[in-house]
């Protein structure tokens, strides 16, 4: 053999390891020598045991003895090597980056921290939500890299900045409403005695959208007074840049001093019709003292069971023997006489559970025959009111189902039935107190306008005497309207602004509410009416 065939050549996963195998070769008489193709040299490859070996030496042999080789070296191993290396490094460097918290002006943080506050303020959270133990979970489980920040943050910087926004967001909103309906009331908070006065914004977009937001809730400290009432009107007013020119109707409570304060503010108002309901009820019905003395038994048997956990776990026991579903009786309010209707429910409801009750424990009160009698007609007379009052509360209602109702509820009130033993007196009265609470109301311009204009009604809920005067009120509203001078509670300097393809449209239904208005009578189909 030949002077090389004393030499092995070098390993297979060697050559794989390192480019630089290609410049030696190991000796054939010991393995722990690499042999210099180049200048024959010997060169250790490391101690004594195999798994020891390495290629430090022989690099450093070329770095020293033949430094062209070494460049050679060098450049193939940057040709051949580091991508393997590289990728192996990014899930370690992802892991890392994933596990440091972001900076508090991070997009992130931001976009989370607005998030959260809308959060508290639609669902009307605490601001100590963020710091309760089952929430941080989630949000870090959601996101690791945010740290929450503390209650104060929210309520001190992000909420001002969501009010701002939202806020901001309104006022550009109303700044091209051209009228503006409005509802107020001064409550009393169920948990503090703090009274608060609320402004709330209804208005038709140029889309004919309708569009709602709370403006403002404020304390009302001290008297509430006219004076004082119509002071707040005013800055609230001048708070979202609201002229009173641009005030359609406020919609308020049937209290005197509400009613002064939009006199003396000089704006049109109107009372609620739920509350004046409410008043008619009361003074109608629940201050009878037949029915009055019913509700008051109705009230300790609900209030025993509800004070009592024992007699309520009774109570279940009992509706389960019998078959009927677990229900638990009503408490009323004295403020919402629907309150006291659910009430009376369901003590009808649970009259087989209640009399098994009594028969092996005590009530604080009983009520007798003619009581259930009167409570079960009472439900009967009042469930047309319960009705009307979901149905006017709704977001859909309008000033147009004012008149209709209060028509079918007199036309309801004057007709005898058959379970109008007991509550005739009731019923009588409920009549008289509905025509004295809406006395008056086919006149009111709003009313029989919003009427008129509703293709559901027209004017067959008036009176003879009221067709020809809403005719007339309706025809006077488009003249004016036309003119540019405004509708019947408002007037504006600029004529109204309609765009150019609208005017064949106002004109044709001009002239149809000039010709229907003229008409002695006004037929629609009955399948149209509620």
């Amino acid at each position: 053999m030949g002077a090389r065939g004393d030499i092995h050549s070098a390993p297979r996963a060697s050559l794989n390891m390192s480019a630089v195998w290609r410049y030696f070769s190991i000796s054939g008489t010991d393995k722990k020598l690499a042999i210099c193709n180049d200048c024959k040299a010997q060169v250790m490859r490391g101690v004594e045991k195999q798994h020891s070996f390495n290629t430090t030496n022989l690099i450093v042999h070329l770095k020293s003895r033949h430094p062209e080789l070494h460049r050679e070296f060098l450049k193939s191993k940057e040709e051949k090597a580091p991508a393997p290396a590289k990728t192996s490094m990014q899930p370690l460097l992802r892991s890392f980056n994933k596990a440091k918290a972001f900076n508090s002006d991070h997009p992130k943080v931001k976009e989370i921290n607005k998030k959260i506050i809308e959060f508290i303020a639609l669902d009307n959270q605490p601001f100590s939500v963020v710091e309760d133990a089952g929430f941080r979970r989630l949000m870090m489980h959601l996101e690791p890299r945010y740290a929450m920040p503390s209650r104060r943050f929210f309520s001190d910087v992000a909420l001002p900045e969501l009010q701002c926004s939202v806020s901001n967001h309104v006022e550009k909103l109303l700044a091209n409403a051209a009228h503006i309906s409005f509802t107020s009331d001064i409550w009393t908070s169920s948990v503090s005695p703090v009274s608060m006065l609320s402004l709330t914004a209804q208005w038709i977009d140029e889309d004919f959208t309708l569009k709602k937001a709370v403006l403002h809730s404020q304390e009302c400290s001290g008297s509430h007074t006219a004076a004082s009432i119509a002071s707040a009107f005013d800055s609230m007013f001048k708070k979202w840049n609201i002229s009173k020119e641009m005030v359609h109707v406020v919609l308020r409570d049937n209290a005197r001093n509400m009613a002064k304060a939009m006199l003396e503010f000089g704006v049109p108002s109107l009372p609620c019709m739920v509350h004046t309901l409410q008043l008619a009820v009361h003074e109608g019905v629940l201050a009878q003292r037949s029915v009055a003395d019913v509700v008051a038994v109705g009230r300790k048997i609900v209030g025993h069971f509800k004070h009592s956990q024992v007699a309520s776990s009774r109570l279940q026991g009992v509706q389960k023997e019998l078959g009927m579903q677990v229900k638990r009786l009503q408490q009323d309010v004295a403020t919402r006489w629907n309150s006291t209707f659910y009430m009376m429910q369901s003590l009808v409801e649970q009259k087989r559970a209640l009399g098994a009750y009594a028969a092996d424990y005590e009530l604080p009160a009983t009520v007798t025959a003619n009581q259930w009698a009167i409570l079960e007609n009472m439900i009967t007379l009042l469930a047309p009111f319960e009705q009307l009052t979901r149905e006017i509360s709704s977001a859909e209602a309008s000033a147009a189902d004012v008149i209709p109702a209060v028509v079918a509820l007199r036309r309801l009130l004057s007709r005898p039935t058959d379970t109008d033993r007991g509550v005739q007196t009731a019923k009588a009265t409920l009549l008289k107190a509905v025509n004295d609470r809406f006395h008056g109301v086919q006149s009111e311009p709003l009313f029989s306008i919003a009427t008129m204009l509703d293709a559901r009604y027209k004017d067959r809920y008036f009176d003879v005497d009221q067709k020809r005067s809403a005719r007339d009120l309706l025809l006077t509203v488009l003249d004016k309207m036309d003119d540019g001078t405004g509708s019947a509670h408002t007037s504006t300097e600029a004529p109204l602004k309609r765009r150019p393809e609208q005017d064949h449209c106002w004109t044709c239904m001009k002239k149809f509410w000039r010709r229907v208005a003229h008409m002695e009578s006004w037929q629609i189909p009955k399948q149209h009416h509620r």
